[in-house]
């Protein structure tokens, strides 16, 4: 069952570049804060990338984010998986992840979906206002935007695919113990 709480999808933002640090996700002078919320004003504020303005509406309405590989790397903070959950954007699709990033999403229920280096390409040249919405079992999603649609598999572990539909590593462990 698909957590009532968490929107999987939605309006895509489009980070061109691969190693997009954990400092860049959130910078380590808000890691002090004592709520996930608090973290929500500080999304990606550190990240250089032409073109992209972390106060803009776009990211503020935001449900995905497609990049290049290694996203994620840097130091393994919880964080920057937080400030996304917080600002609602709940599933990151990359040609591939830091490890503790990527175990980092699972355990709070998000997706963290990655795909061969050509459908990122195809997913890039779909043009602006690209939406993405997920099927109910996590085993597909489909990108609409000005150039056409493409529909792509969503590979998941079991245990993975199982933490994403309780919710997190807290909610499964609360189902199963």
């Amino acid at each position: 069952m698909i957590p009532a709480m968490k929107r999987f999808g939605g309006p895509a933002i489009f980070l061109d570049r691969s190693d997009i640090n954990t400092d860049e996700i959130i910078p380590a002078k808000y890691l002090t804060e004592n709520s996930k919320e608090a973290l929500r004003p500080y999304i990606l504020e550190d990240l250089k990338l032409d073109g992209f303005d972390p106060r803009s509406p776009a990211l503020a309405n935001a449900g995905a984010i497609v990049t290049r590989a290694n996203f994620g790397c840097g130091s393994s903070r919880e964080h920057a998986v937080w400030v996304f959950e917080v600002n609602n954007i709940n599933m990151v699709i990359a040609e591939s992840f830091a490890r503790i990033f990527r175990q980092n999403m699972f355990n709070c229920g998000m997706l963290a979906i990655e795909l061969p280096k050509e459908q990122i390409e195809r997913l890039f040249t779909m043009g602006g206002d690209v939406v993405i919405t997920v099927d109910a079992g996590f085993s597909n999603f489909q990108a609409r935007g000005k150039s056409g649609e493409l529909t792509c598999s969503i590979i998941l572990n079991p245990f993975d695919r199982q933490l994403v539909m309780a919710g997190g590593w807290l909610a499964y462990a609360d189902q199963k113990y």
